[in-house]
């Protein structure tokens, strides 16, 4: 005899980048073990697969593929599945800088966001002749061992790479998902001046980020500021 379906209930959520509402479930047992058994394992890329695994499986929407989401869209969710899991307050503490005192703080997950930059174009001109169009950077990378394993000095080079959508050369559309990621790198290096390079990268560090802001006062009577930009900042577990 086939034991009992049960069923979960679904909860609204948007898309940060596409602002696509779409259904999610509360994470269950199988999920919770995919995060403890990453934990376990202490290293960090695990971590980022874990939690790409519960949003993956936490999507009640068979038309999103995990791949088109960005990193802030795969964070942005997960914290949305773990306030509706476990708990939509997280505690955290963090030590003054000043008075090297520890402050604990309730963090509310309901009130996190995703700050868009301003003034940030993606489309950015290099001539008369050519554009290139530069989209946010995928949850992909996340998983990416090429990516997480390389070191600081060709890390943005490799961001940067991955971050390029198109290119216009007049009428003409050059799609990049089609180049390889090396053969884009030695192209960006050999024809792009450092301007246009640096457009490039100020696009990059300027990507969407999650935001909460926590305002204390420490012993020594200083009014100070927390911001909230990332998963790590918010859990002990990832």
């Amino acid at each position: 005899m086939a034991l009992p379906k049960i069923s979960h209930p679904l909860f609204d959520v948007t898309i940060p980048s596409t602002n696509k509402k779409i259904k999610i479930r509360p994470m269950l047992v199988k999920e919770e073990k995919i995060l403890l058994m990453a934990k376990s394992g202490g290293d960090p890329r695990d971590a980022l697969t874990a939690v790409r695994q519960v949003v993956n499986n936490c999507i009640m929407d068979d038309k999103i593929d995990i791949d088109s989401l960005t990193t802030f869209d795969i964070e942005y969710l997960f914290i949305k599945i773990r306030a509706y899991s476990i708990s939509n307050i997280s505690k955290v503490s963090y030590i003054d800088s000043e008075d090297d005192k520890s402050y604990e703080f309730e963090v509310n997950l309901d009130e996190v966001s995703v700050k868009f930059p301003e003034n940030i174009d993606k489309n950015i001109k290099i001539n008369d002749d050519i554009v290139v169009v530069m989209k946010y950077a995928p949850s992909s990378l996340m998983t990416d061992d090429e990516f997480t394993q390389t070191d600081m000095n060709k890390y943005f080079d490799m961001l940067i790479a991955n971050c390029v959508d198109k290119i216009f050369q007049g009428d003409e559309i050059f799609e990049i998902r089609d180049v390889p990621k090396a053969e884009l790198q030695q192209y960006l290096e050999d024809e792009f001046d450092s301007l246009s390079y640096d457009k490039m990268r100020k696009f990059v560090l300027n990507m969407p980020r999650l935001n909460y802001e926590i305002k204390y006062t420490n012993s020594k009577g200083t009014e100070r500021k927390i911001l909230m930009t990332s998963l790590v900042d918010f859990f002990t577990l990832v």
